[in-house]
């Protein structure tokens, strides 16, 4: 290839070019974005991953290299010399980067042709999410998609200046880990030395960071790869990567200070948004009674109202027996509008889609109010209600009763959709907060048993301690916190459990014999007997948070080859079969679903 480039070698990038390079000699490369022949001129949009830079050629200066240009097409891969020289008035564009100027070439030659692509290289262009899969590294030729993945380069540049700054030191941890099954699936790895063994690709490097803290190194960042076996959404893969850190000898102010600075530079170097620090802190409690969420979008009000107290002696049984059975009945007041009836009957089967048995709802006008609790409820119960809720004219009070985390959930759900919907979210502020004093626990009726809400290895909060000695789990705090961003969660982390003892009672707490903890953990609970520091941490999820700085709504934006809902890539077709011969190796048998799918082996 060397040969076909010599002398035309890049000089710049495509809007690395502008007024002060006019009258210089240069050189570009790139892809032809579009041609337009004028019949003595023909236009060229090149494209590289910085943007366009148009090119002339001129038949009456250049006809063999007019000729040439006419034979371009669309993505050949060009190299092109020529003088940088301004644009006629008239042909300004000021909607490009290099509007004012364009480039007459002196010299061109094509690097290589190209078949016409599936879809046009081009923002504007309509194309579904499989095709641009199928062919991602087209998709990434995007203006946008180039965007995405440079401001995540930027993104990770920051992490990795602002923690070396301060005094962290990055450690690479395995990517092949012991599989301690706690919450979400691992990925397993077979191994064909330990035939019957496996390693697990790691959810996160939480117990070697706690490790590192144990050989003293303080203070640990790094960019890490975590897998997770888990259902897929928009904001969601199978595999992530986070912004990972731990520091000994501190306590969860620490953490959450030194973080605010990091945010603070980020936003700052990247977009050049001035954060306010510190961040508001809000209790977990609060966030559920208010918003519904645990990640709170704080942008905009439509907080929750809870009317327990009036629904436990109410006429409508339904809503007292909620009550009664340690239930509760809340509901948000959506500002003034018109509410069709097939508007309300949406509502309400949104609300089914997130967990509620329904939403009982009031509408309020200057005429008076209708209700789909007419039937069941007094005038003078609608009315207290209509007080409660604080509604006025041309307001619609949506109602959810049952458990409490149902209700949160239901509600939460509706009071975002009911957010957009209506336009009241400001789409250009961030607003981060804190959510802190977490449950420590949190039941799972599938497993019929306390699970850890965020790890085994988080402290609990130390008045709590005994608490968790007498078994009352449901009412021990974590010395937990999240940072949220906009109804997003875009990290979290804890204070971390440094006493052998207090993590073998934490463990009894999930259940785990003795046996199962060594098993599971044994390497851990051994590093604690050799003096081990007191230590917390957090970990970003560096997707999410490009997503959110990019503007993006979908996380697959801004990874560069990511999964479908499925778990597979469209553009590899992975997952596939592999051949007997790799399965012997392995010690592993198709079952005989398998191999009604596999494909025919070769002998």
């Amino acid at each position: 290839m060397a040969e076909f480039i010599t002398g035309m070698k890049r000089t710049n990038y495509c809007t690395d070019l502008g007024v002060s390079d006019i009258g210089k000699q240069v050189s570009v490369n790139g892809w032809v974005q579009k041609t337009r022949n004028l019949g003595s001129l023909i236009f060229v949009d090149l494209r590289d991953r910085s943007g366009i830079v148009q090119l002339v050629f001129d038949s009456d200066t250049h006809k063999d290299l007019f000729d040439a240009a006419a034979d371009l097409h669309q993505e050949y891969v060009i190299a092109a010399t020529g003088t940088v020289r301004a644009r006629s008035a008239e042909a300004v564009n000021d909607r490009m980067a290099t509007g004012a100027i364009e480039i007459a070439v002196s010299a061109m030659r094509v690097l290589n042709a190209a078949q016409t692509p599936p879809f046009h290289i081009d923002d504007k262009a309509n194309v579904s999410d499989a095709l641009r899969l199928r062919y991602r590294y087209l998709d990434l030729r995007r203006p946008s998609m180039s965007r995405y993945l440079m401001m995540r380069h930027r993104i990770v540049k920051e992490a990795h200046d602002y923690y070396d700054r301060n005094g962290f030191i990055e450690v690479e941890t395995p990517s092949l880990c012991k599989s301690t099954p706690e919450g979400a699936r691992d990925y397993l790895v077979p191994s064909r030395v330990h035939p019957g063994k496996f390693y697990a690709l790691p959810q996160s490097p939480q117990l070697f960071k706690q490790l590192l803290m144990c050989a003293g190194f303080d203070r640990y960042m790094q960019i890490a790869k975590c897998y997770r076996d888990e259902d897929l959404r928009a904001d969601r893969q199978p595999e992530f990567t986070q912004i990972d850190l731990e520091m000994s000898f501190v306590d969860a102010d620490d953490v959450m200070t030194i973080n605010e600075g990091f945010i603070k530079q980020l936003f700052k170097n990247v977009l050049g948004v001035d954060v306010k620090t510190p961040f508001r802190r809000m209790p977990y409690a609060e966030a559920m009674a208010r918003f519904g969420s645990d990640k709170p979008d704080i942008r905009f009000g439509l907080e929750l109202t809870d009317i327990s107290e009036f629904a436990e002696n109410c006429s409508f049984k339904v809503f007292s027996d909620a009550v009664a059975s340690g239930g509760a009945v809340r509901l948000i007041c959506a500002p003034a509008g018109h509410y069709s009836r097939k508007e309300i009957d949406g509502l309400s089967e949104f609300i089914k889609t997130h967990g509620g048995s329904g939403m009982a709802w009031i509408a309020v006008s200057d005429e008076g109010v209708r209700s789909s609790l007419g039937k069941v409820l007094t005038e003078n119960e609608i009315a207290e209600i209509v007080r409660l809720a604080g509604a006025g004219s041309g307001d619609l009070i949506c109602i959810v009763c049952g458990k409490s985390s149902g209700v949160y959930t239901a509600l939460g759900g509706l009071r975002c959709y009911l957010g957009e919907k209506l336009g009241l979210i400001p789409k250009d502020e961030f607003a981060f907060l804190w959510v802190v004093d977490f449950p420590q626990f949190e039941y799972s009726e599938e497993e019929g048993r306390f699970v850890a809400m965020h790890h085994p290895f988080t402290m609990p909060r130390t008045e709590d301690i005994p608490k968790l000695e007498s078994g009352d789990l449901a009412n021990v705090k974590a010395d937990a916190y999240d940072i949220v961003l906009n109804g997003y969660e875009l990290g979290g982390g804890s204070i971390r459990i440094h006493d052998g003892n207090l993590q073998k009672l934490m463990f009894n707490a999930l259940g785990f014999t003795e046996e199962d903890a060594s098993e599971r953990f044994g390497f851990l609970l051994e590093a604690f007997r050799y003096g081990t520091p007191p230590h917390g941490g957090m970990a970003y999820g560096l997707d999410r948070l490009v997503m959110l700085m990019t503007g993006s709504d979908n996380i697959r934006d801004v990874i560069a080859f990511p999964k479908v809902q499925n778990a597979s890539d469209l553009m590899t077709g992975a997952p596939d079969f592999v051949d007997d011969k790799q399965l012997a190796e392995l010690s592993i048998a198709r079952t005989a679903l398998e191999k009604e799918g596999a494909p025919a082996q070769n002998d």
